[in-house]
């Protein structure tokens, strides 16, 4: 009998762990930001700190401005979906984001600041509900939902992992990702 009741008792406390995991669209929306932000933490990861300042062309954004502009974005996007920000994060105003995201070059506090950033926007979603998901929102003068706006979200990490990759490759940098699939290849076509 007591066996029984405890099987009960952890049955259902296990029910609960998972009844509040994410379905759907906010769990595909989740896994695809999980793999985005490992890309961009591992590309930034690669880039040597001297050339972290390395920008294309003059009035273009530097390779530290672009992680910066996805770290401002992640808490941005949040706060656009009505999610409160922490107290200790500050988003300039939007005609000093330029400013803001040069201010901070170093490496270390760049994937600092990318790691809080893209937890948090996680989180956020995680908390949502799929309510939220509709509720409406003006987004840069568009008008929408939470889950068009995620999914915009989504696409500008995408654009600027893709700007990321041109910037790597332009200072001689293969993605990591890339080197691995590459060693494989030679490691297998040896065989």
């Amino acid at each position: 009998m007591k066996r029984s009741v405890l099987f009960a008792v952890l049955l259902f406390a296990g029910s609960l762990v998972y009844a509040d995991e994410p379905k759907g669209f906010r769990a595909d929306l989740l896994g695809q930001i999980e793999y985005v932000q490992k890309q961009i933490a591992d590309l930034e990861n690669a880039i040597p700190d001297k050339k972290m300042t390395w920008r294309p062309a003059k009035g273009v954004r530097s390779i530290s401005e672009v992680y910066m502009h996805v770290v401002f974005a992640n808490y941005l996007l949040a706060k656009f979906a009505g999610v409160e920000l922490p107290a200790d994060v500050m988003l300039p105003a939007m005609n000093e984001m330029t400013k803001a995201e040069a201010a901070v070059t170093n490496k270390k506090e760049i994937a600092d600041r990318l790691q809080k950033s893209f937890e948090f926007l996680k989180t956020s979603i995680k908390n949502m509900s799929d309510e939220d998901l509709e509720k409406p929102v003006t987004f840069f003068g568009q008008e929408t939902n939470v889950r068009g706006m995620l999914l915009t979200a989504f696409a500008h990490h995408h654009e600027h992992l893709g700007q990321s990759i041109a910037y790597a490759r332009m200072n001689g940098i293969v993605p990591p990702w890339t080197a691995a699939q590459q060693a494989e290849m030679e490691k297998a076509a040896k065989k």
